[in-house]
């Protein structure tokens, strides 16, 4: 037993003393290493593995300069095990964009007083890579598509855009020359504005962006001012800038990447000047499909020319009533100025809100259109005083004619008759109160509150009181009067709307009551002439009772609408302009 402890401490020591080399790191180790090193980002530990650690950094570092990756993941094939070894391996570079670039590369191990080294030449970062050349990446962007209307009349075109940065050192000197260069392209740009916007950016200060045509025209002027520089882009653009003004920002930003396409890039090897000498990678650019909108040009012109002179803020929505699909936004230039108020501002509905109550008192069996109603001049509700319109007065007449002559107190009457939910449930049933989620817009169709007393009962009944509405959410009512459901609006082609709150479906015989007291206001205005027009005038109060807004909502065929000119004083104004978009429409 002695003996053969002697011979087993023996072979230990043998072993720990001549044994050196078979411990240390071999070609497999290295390689994983070396692969580990370069793939983490550690250049320097990577470099230190080969045999010219300074121009192996070298290349390591510009490789990862040029193509900025996010991850490199590797991949160990084979290494051979005598001197020189041989491995083989993958490298996949994940680069931003979502782009992947993978190949198979080989290096050269050798050893040399028992130290492994990577023998260092380009190819061992890819096999096409020689001395005294570099990688490059680039970037093919595809142009952008257009947005179009429903007719494929284009509505957005990508254009060449020019931004004026200013340096904000600069800014005392030359403000007031760039002011005075740009008044006539921006008149709110002022040497003001300038100086303070620059005063409170922390870096180059943009002042504008030009469409080209506009740049160029100022261009002698602003090009040698102290502190400027100009960088071009593309951006989509309106064709028209005069026309729906208020919707561009919106669609812009939710069409940008689905008009982008997707870009092309190319791995390059490049020489000492930049040149190319050979393509690594390629893949191609994928031009996007242009974006079609429900929009119809013709539609919005129609409606812009008929309210383009109204003084005050003035707005008419157009949608299509069998699908949802809106055909015109359009506002003049005072309402332009308070923002997208056609889709999103609320307004006393006024008379215009009759629809939903004679619906309310349809749908309960307190009415019919024929139903004898009385429309005195004046009522009282809990000592509120409600009067006509000029105190007008019918007696005792049929519900179709009170609603055509717009009576106050019968529809006040109405109303108190009702349950307290009953204008609120009627309201929605017709769309107004519903939430659309509409891609590429933002919409308010209105709010109809559950009255808190019978006199707010009696004022909501004919559009005043707590009752307000968007000229959106009017025209949603009217499509919904001529289509017989709620429409779910639309305006990108292949959105999807998220529609929420919506009501019951209304009765088809209060639709169709609906429909011929509908037409017997219209044959009692200027619309008369044309025959196939159904709507309800609207006046509302507002402020301190002192100034009307004027409504006039409707549909013709397949085309509901709302008119709004706000201060009008009387609906008679907004009657005229839907005759001229009617007409417009031919």
């Amino acid at each position: 037993m002695r003996v053969l402890r002697g011979l087993a401490v023996a072979v230990v020591t043998v072993l720990t003393v001549s044994g050196c080399s078979w411990f240390a790191d071999g070609p497999q180790e290295i390689t994983e290493r070396f692969l580990a090193a370069l793939a983490s980002g550690d250049t320097a530990a990577a470099a230190a593995l080969t045999d010219s650690p300074e121009s192996a950094k070298a290349a390591f570092d510009q490789a990862r300069a040029a193509l900025e990756p996010e991850k490199i993941d590797h991949a160990v094939e084979h290494v051979g095990q005598s001197s020189p070894a041989v491995a083989r391996y993958r490298l996949e570079w994940r680069l931003p964009g979502g782009r992947t670039w993978a190949y198979a590369a080989e290096a050269e191990l050798y050893s040399a007083d028992d130290t492994w080294k990577v023998r260092w030449q380009p190819s061992v970062v890819h096999p096409e890579l020689a001395m005294r050349q570099q990688l490059a990446l680039r970037v093919d962007t595809p142009r952008q598509a257009p947005v179009l209307d429903r007719d494929g009349q284009p509505l957005l075109e990508p254009q060449t855009v020019v931004a004026v940065l200013l340096d904000p050192a600069h800014a005392a000197t030359a403000a007031k020359p760039l002011a005075e260069a740009l008044k006539p392209i921006d008149a709110s740009l002022t040497e003001q504005s300038i100086v303070e916007g620059a005063k409170a950016a922390q870096r180059a200060y943009s002042v504008v962006t030009l469409r080209q045509s506009d740049y160029l025209a100022v261009k002698p002027a602003i090009y040698e001012l102290p502190g400027l520089r100009f960088s071009e882009q593309r951006r989509l653009l309106p064709v028209d800038p005069s026309l729906a003004e208020q919707l561009w920002p919106s669609i812009r930003s939710t069409v940008e990447a689905q008009v982008a396409g997707n870009a092309g890039w190319r791995v390059l090897t490049t020489d000492t000047g930049g040149g190319e000498v050979a393509e690594l990678h390629a893949q191609e650019a994928k031009p996007a499909d242009a974006v079609t909108t429900t929009l119809s040009r013709r539609t919005q012109a129609a409606g812009e020319r008929a309210i383009e002179a109204v003084p005050g803020a003035a707005m008419i929505v157009a949608m299509r009533p069998s699908t949802g699909e809106l055909l015109a936004v359009a506002q003049n230039a005072p309402a332009d100025q308070q923002g997208p108020i056609a889709l999103t501002g609320r307004y006393p509905p006024g008379s215009t809100f009759k629809i939903v109550t004679a619906a309310a008192g349809l749908s309960a069996g307190k009415v019919t259109a024929a139903s004898p109603v009385d429309c005195p001049a004046t009522m009282v509700v809990d000592g509120r005083l409600i009067p006509n319109n000029d105190r007008f007065a019918l007696g005792t007449v049929p519900l179709s004619r009170a609603f055509a002559e717009s009576c106050n107190t019968t529809f006040a009457t109405l109303s108190t008759d009702l349950p307290a939910m009953a204008l609120t449930d009627s309201a929605r049933d017709l769309g107004l109160g519903a939430d659309f989620v509409v891609p590429g817009l933002t919409t308010i169709t209105g709010s109809v509150p559950p009255a808190g007393s019978i006199v707010q009962q009696a004022e909501n009944g004919f559009g005043q009181g707590t009752v307000l509405a968007s000229p959106f959410g009017m025209t949603v009512v009217a499509a919904t009067v001529a289509s017989g459901r709620i429409p779910v609006p639309s305006l990108l082609r292949g959105g999807v709307t998220e529609a929420k709150n919506l009501g019951a479906p209304v009765r088809p015989d209060v639709l169709e009551a609906l429909r011929g007291m509908m037409r017997e206001v219209v044959t009692g205005t200027a619309l008369r002439d044309l025959p196939d027009v159904r709507g309800k005038t609207g006046t509302a109060q507002f402020g301190d009772g002192s100034d009307a807004h004027g409504w006039f909502v409707g549909y013709s065929g397949d085309l509901a609408f709302a008119v709004l000119l706000t201060g009008a004083g009387s609906s008679g104004l907004a009657v005229e302009a839907a005759h001229r978009f009617l007409t417009a429409l031919g």
